[in-house]
C-alpha cells in the first residue's frame, strides 16, 4: 500500500508541473499580443488640389414681377370677370365696378365742354369784328380790349372743359378693373356687391409672374471679407464664367433642377443683422419656387487651386464645437484640430491643421485613442472600388487648367 502511494505521487507531480506551465505560457501569451496589437484603419493621403468653392446661404423667393390690384375708384362691384388661381393676360378683365355714376359724370362734362366750346365761338367772332371796328376808330379802345379778353378767357373754359371731360372718362375707365401684367391671379379679395373706395385703395387680388422667380440671399459679411482676402492673396481664384452660377436646394436637400445666376452682390451691410443682401434669378417654368418659399441657395464663388480636401467622414466634432482629424503620423493615431472651410463635391476645404502629404485617417477612428498603434491601409470607397486620395478635381464643371472633371488624375494613395 505504501508503495503505491510513492509510486502514485512521483508520476503526479511531473504532470501537475506541466500543468502549470502550460497554464502560464498560455495567459502570457495573449497579454505580449495585445501589447503589440496594430489597429488597422483606412486612409488616404492629402494632396493638393483645385477645388470649386461654393457656399450655401439661406434666401426667400420673390415673384419677378408682383402687381397688387386696387381700387381706382369708388363703388359697388358687378362682377368678378377671372378664374381665381388662374393665368391672366396684361389688359384682361378682372374686376367691373358699377359705372353709372362715373358715365353719367362723363356725359356732363361733354355737355359742358360743348357750352365753353359755344361761348368761346362767340366770344371769338365779337374779338373779330371789334378788331376791325378799331382801325375805323368806331368802338373805344376799352371795349375792344374787353372783347379780345373775354375770348381769351372761354379758350381757356374749352381747355378746361377738355381736361374735366377726359378725367371723367379716365374714372369711367377705371370701373372695367383690369391686369397690368402676365401671370398668374390669385384668390379675389372681395365678392360682388362689396364697396370699394380709392380712398382707402381696396386691395382686389394679386397677379404675379412666375416663370421666372427672384430669389434674395442674405450672406454674413466676415464670409465676403474672407473670400476677397483669399483672391486678394492669390489663394481664390474668382469664377471665370463671368455670370456666378447659384443653384437652389429643396427642402429635402434635392437640387432644383433649373440653375440661375447671380445678378448682384450688395455693397452696403445691414447695421441690424451684419449681414449683405444678394440677388439671383432662376427660371421657373414649372411653378415649383413660389413667392415667399425659404430655400438653401448654393453659390460658386471662385476656385482654389492648392485646396487640401477630406471626406465628410473624416472630420470629427469635438464637445466643444470644434473640428478635428485623426492623422497618422509614426505608425500611430494623432487627434488634430483643424479649420474647416466650404463643403465641396469631394468633401470639405481644410484651411488649417492639415499640411500635403498627411496620412488622414477615413475610417477605424472610432476604435482608436490618441497614441494608439494604427495599422494603415488604402481606404475604398462604397461599392468597393479603392478611392483616390483627396486631391482630384473636386466640384462640377473645368478645373483652372481647363480639363472637364472627369479627366482629372487620381492623387496617390496612403499605403
Amino acid at each position: 500500500m505504501a508503495f503505491d502511494r510513492l509510486t502514485a505521487g512521483r508520476i503526479l507531480r511531473p504532470l501537475a508541473l506541466v500543468s502549470l506551465l502550460t497554464l502560464a505560457a498560455c495567459s502570457g501569451e495573449p497579454q505580449q499580443g495585445m501589447e503589440g496589437m496594430k489597429v488597422p484603419v483606412s486612409v488616404i493621403q492629402v494632396q493638393p488640389q483645385a477645388a470649386v468653392i461654393r457656399t450655401e446661404l439661406p434666401g426667400r423667393v420673390q415673384a419677378i414681377e408682383d402687381a397688387e390690384i386696387r381700387a381706382r375708384v369708388n363703388g359697388i362691384v358687378q362682377s368678378i370677370d377671372f378664374e381665381q388661381g388662374g393665368t391672366v393676360k396684361a389688359g384682361q378683365l378682372l374686376f367691373t365696378i358699377d359705372p353709372a355714376p362715373y358715365r353719367a359724370a362723363r356725359d356732363q362734362a361733354a355737355a359742358q365742354l360743348k357750352n365753353a366750346q359755344a361761348a368761346a365761338r362767340t366770344a371769338r367772332l365779337l374779338a373779330q369784328r371789334y378788331t376791325a371796328l378799331i382801325k375805323q376808330h368806331a368802338v373805344s379802345q376799352q371795349d375792344y380790349d374787353n372783347a379780345v379778353a373775354q375770348s381769351r378767357q372761354a379758350e381757356a373754359a374749352v381747355a378746361a372743359a377738355q381736361a374735366a371731360l377726359e378725367s371723367a372718362k379716365i374714372n369711367l375707365d377705371y370701373t372695367r378693373v383690369t391686369s397690368p401684367i402676365d401671370g398668374t391671379i390669385g384668390k379675389a379679395q372681395v365678392t360682388v356687391g362689396a364697396l370699394v373706395s380709392a380712398t382707402s385703395a381696396t386691395s382686389l387680388a394679386t397677379v404675379q409672374r412666375l416663370d421666372q422667380v427672384y430669389v434674395d440671399i442674405t450672406q454674413p459679411v466676415a464670409q465676403i471679407a474672407t473670400l476677397r482676402r483669399q483672391i486678394a492673396d492669390g489663394i481664390v481664384k474668382p469664377d471665370a464664367n463671368g455670370d456666378a452660377q447659384a443653384e437652389v436646394l429643396m427642402d429635402d436637400g434635392t437640387a432644383y433642377r433649373h440653375s440661375g445666376k447671380l445678378l448682384f452682390s450688395g455693397v452696403a451691410v445691414d447695421p441690424g443683422t451684419g449681414q449683405v443682401n444678394l440677388r439671383a434669378v432662376f427660371p421657373n417654368p414649372e411653378q415649383i419656387l413660389l413667392p415667399g418659399l425659404y430655400v438653401r441657395v448654393r453659390l460658386v464663388q471662385g476656385v482654389d487651386q492648392q485646396a487640401l480636401v477630406v471626406p465628410e467622414q473624416a472630420i470629427q466634432r469635438t464637445s466643444d464645437g470644434n473640428s478635428s482629424v485623426v492623422l497618422v503620423k509614426d505608425g500611430k493615431a494623432a487627434f488634430t484640430p483643424v479649420q474647416v472651410g466650404p463643403l465641396t463635391s469631394k468633401g470639405y476645404i481644410i484651411y488649417k491643421g492639415l499640411q500635403a502629404g498627411d496620412q488622414l485617417m477615413v475610417e477605424g477612428f472610432q476604435k482608436v485613442r490618441p497614441g494608439a498603434p494604427v495599422q494603415p491601409m488604402p481606404w475604398k470607397a462604397q461599392g468597393g472600388a479603392q478611392a483616390p486620395a483627396a486631391g482630384g478635381q473636386s466640384g462640377a464643371g473645368k478645373s483652372a487648367d481647363g480639363k472637364p472633371a472627369g479627366e482629372q488624375p487620381a492623387a496617390t494613395q496612403a499605403h
